[in-house]
């Protein structure tokens, strides 16, 4: 008799055909081996944004891909990874998860949320895109902007954190919201601005780089510990090579996208970085948000 496989049902709020999306089936899946039935629900076919990592904690749900802002929901030291300019690339997200920092997020994973962490996932960086010809050169002018952000106090902080007016909404939502004027603009990193067609109804793209855009892989820890160590291995290294793929492709695609959507009509700029940095330092700072951060965690991670 054949030996039943291991049923890995993952969701996550994109699309198919998006890098991070090819990467896990056609990469991550082939990797794991025959003994393993990769499941992915793209797009939030499956589940509601926001409700997976409950999902994964109640069994229902093997795998998924989430921003740190959902895994701060449950457990606040992870608000870091997402305030606005920590991250300050892709290689330093790497650098983060390689080194005893991003084990001390596993371990806290681990025995806050059930939950095993495999590997980081690079998104690209989050610029503000948005309607209108005003001129975005610093916070400041961000002020009355009803800019989409996720649901969750992290990422509506985010938002009030580079000037602008967070309004929560689901990422399937964006596309209307700007089309009907519910919201003046949103944020992601560009390839999800062309994935999802946001350039048809916004005017200008301000390359504010706020945030590094990022998911982390994970499966509840009573599937990963169930596995035999070798295959716990296998598993992180397949998560590995699939996300080191999808990465080449993300800075690629920002390279290029730059051009696209000024050939569409967009203005696409440069404002004054180091005023935005300042700013949400400040708020930051001066926020309730930045007391869950561990202690001495954001020297580390700025040594890196």
């Amino acid at each position: 008799m054949a030996l039943a496989k291991t049923a890995l049902r993952f969701a996550d709020v994109t699309t198919a055909d998006a890098p991070r999306s090819q990467a896990l089936v056609n990469i991550f899946a082939k990797e794991l081996g025959s003994e393993y039935e990769f499941q992915p629900y793209f797009g939030s076919t499956l589940l509601k944004q926001g409700t997976e990592l409950v999902a994964v904690q109640r069994g229902n749900l093997e795998m998924a891909l989430l921003p740190p802002s959902d895994f701060a929901k449950q457990a606040p030291e992870f608000d870091i990874l997402g305030a606005a300019y920590v991250v300050r690339d892709a290689a330093h997200l790497q650098s983060i998860f390689e080194s005893d920092v991003g084990e001390a997020f596993r371990k806290i994973a681990r025995e806050k949320l059930r939950v095993e962490i495999l590997a980081p996932a690079y998104y690209g960086a989050r610029h503000v895109n948005l309607k209108g010809d005003k001129k975005i050169m610093k916070p400041e002018d961000l002020s009355g902007v009803k800019m989409r952000m996720p649901g969750g106090e992290s990422w509506q902080f985010l938002g009030k954190a580079i000037g602008a007016n967070p309004i929560a909404m689901d990422y399937a939502e964006v596309y209307t919201g700007l089309q009907t004027g519910a919201i003046d603009a949103q944020d992601n990193p560009l390839p999800n601005d062309k994935l999802m067609k946001f350039y048809e109804v916004t005017d200008q793209i301000v390359l504010t780089g706020h945030n590094v855009g990022f998911g982390l892989l994970l499966i509840g820890s009573s599937v990963f510990d169930a596995l035999p160590e070798q295959e716990q291995k296998r598993m992180r290294e397949a998560a590995r090579k699939a996300f080191a793929w999808s990465t080449g492709e993300y800075l690629k695609q920002e390279k290029e996208l730059v051009g696209f959507f000024q050939e569409q009509g967009l203005d696409v700029y440069e404002p004054d970085l180091e005023a935005f940095r300042a700013y949400a330092q400040k708020q930051y700072t001066e926020s309730p948000l930045s007391s869950s951060w561990p202690s001495g965690i954001l020297d580390k991670i700025n040594a890196l």
